[in-house]
Order: structure tokens, then sequence, then C-alpha cells
């Protein structure tokens, strides 16, 4: 049975605080975008093109960022817009990367590697923002948090991609075949970073059913001044009224 609306919408509504915000920011930032990302474009043959590239927007929303570790709780509202736009700058500069790893230190030549590349990386961006409004919509989400399942489990898959690369590495000492499990490495990678765009429908979402999100948490998007204010007349609350099982069992009496 499909779940109705309200839990549909209820499903999608689920906030980390802003103190867990920031701490994704740190991390996410310096090691998947800075590390994995940037710092290959370093390394040598040191390319000025393919550099150029990707540090402007990787500039951008690094200061973009800085409003958020400074103040989470007045950002935490478009604190989803940041993240979204972290996963297709992101996506982006695993495509710039992998595109050098491929040209300059495997060998191949042509249009084709870089007309696949891009194909790819565009088709995973759509692909993973289609799954999750039909993971939303169809209620899916909702199905899995009532099993304890959560919403990021098909992630997984993105996950084994770095440790199964490292692990392949110790047995591999062709350069080049190297360079190739690398490149593997971070497509499998880009499964979780591409994830991150959808927060971008999730803003949106958010901002279309801020009062319902108000109900859940009247303090959401509140700077730390203002909720420590208001830490008396605001109160969590669960959107579906508990008063009213307490009338029931009144009535039960």
């Amino acid at each position: 049975m499909r779940p109705n609306a309200d839990k549909i919408t209820l499903s999608y509504l689920k906030f980390q605080t802003p103190e867990e915000n920031r701490g994704n920011i740190i991390f996410f930032f310096l090691f998947f975008l800075d590390f994995l990302g940037i710092f290959p474009l370093l390394g040598e043959p040191f390319l000025y093109t393919y550099f150029i590239a990707a540090i402007i927007p990787v500039a951008v929303i690094h200061l973009w960022a800085i409003f958020y570790i400074i103040a989470p709780y007045k950002f935490e509202h478009s604190y989803y817009l940041l993240m979204g736009v972290f996963g297709v700058v992101n996506t982006y500069v695993y495509f710039l990367t992998t595109q050098k790893i491929i040209y300059l230190h495997v060998g191949l030549t042509g249009i084709a590697p870089r007309i696949f590349g891009i194909i790819f990386f565009l088709g995973l961006l759509i692909f993973v923002n289609w799954l999750n409004l039909k993971a939303l919509y169809s209620g899916t989400y909702y199905k899995l948090q009532r099993k304890g399942s959560g919403n990021l489990v098909w992630l997984s898959i993105g996950a084994l991609g770095f440790p199964i690369g490292q692990i392949l590495l110790m047995f591999v000492y062709n350069e080049r075949v190297v360079m190739m499990v690398l490149v593997i490495a971070l497509t499998l990678l880009s499964i979780i970073i591409a994830y991150f765009s959808i927060f971008i429908h999730r803003y949106y979402f958010i901002r279309k059913n801020m009062e319902v999100v108000k109900k859940i948490d009247p303090r959401f998007g509140l700077s730390k001044k203002e909720r420590g204010k208001r830490h008396e007349n605001f109160k969590l609350v669960n959107v579906h009224n508990p008063s009213r099982k307490n009338k029931k069992r009144r009535k039960r009496k």
C-alpha cells in the first residue's frame, strides 16, 4: 500500500543538527573535493587548462561554504542548496580528474573517451535525481525509514569503489593499469558525490513545505542567538499532534 502524501512529505524532512551540517561541509569539501578531486590535478604532469577549469568553481563554492561554517544555524535551510551545488561541482571535478588520468597517464587518444566521460557524468547526475524523485513519491523513503534502513542504502555501491581500488593497487605494478584502477575507483566514488546533487531539489521542497517544517521544528533556520531567546516558547513537536492521542486515552478511561 502506498503511503499518503503527509507521510511521504515527512519522510523527506529528516534533518541533521546545524553542527552536523557544519561537520559535513568540512569533511566532504576537504576530503572528497580537495584531496581526491583537486590534488590529483596538481600532480605531474601538471596541465594548466585542467587545473583552471576545476579551480574556478571550487574556489567559489569554498568561499560560499565559509558562511555555513561560521553560522550553521542561520543558514540551516540554504545548507541543502550548498550541498546540492557541491554534488554537481565535485562530480564535474572528478570528470576532469579522470580525463587527465586517461589522456596523460593511460595514454588514450581521440575524442571518444571525452565524449563517453561527458555522457557518463551527466547521465549519473540525471539518474540519481530521477531515482530520488521516484523513491520519494513512490513512498520508498518512508518504507525504508520504517524498516530502519535509511535512504542511502543504494550508495554503498559507490562507497566500495575507493577501498576496492586501493586493494587492487597492492597487487598491480604496471603504471597504466594502476591509473585505470584509479579511474574506476573515482568513477564508482562519483555515485556518492553525484547523490548530493539531489539536495537542490530538497532545498526547494523544504521551501515549498516550510509550514510543515516549522511544525516539526519551530526553530528551523533561526540563528543560534534567536533559538536561545525562544527556547522557552518553542518546543520540538511531532507533526501528528500528540494531544490527539491524549484525548483518545481520556475517552477510553
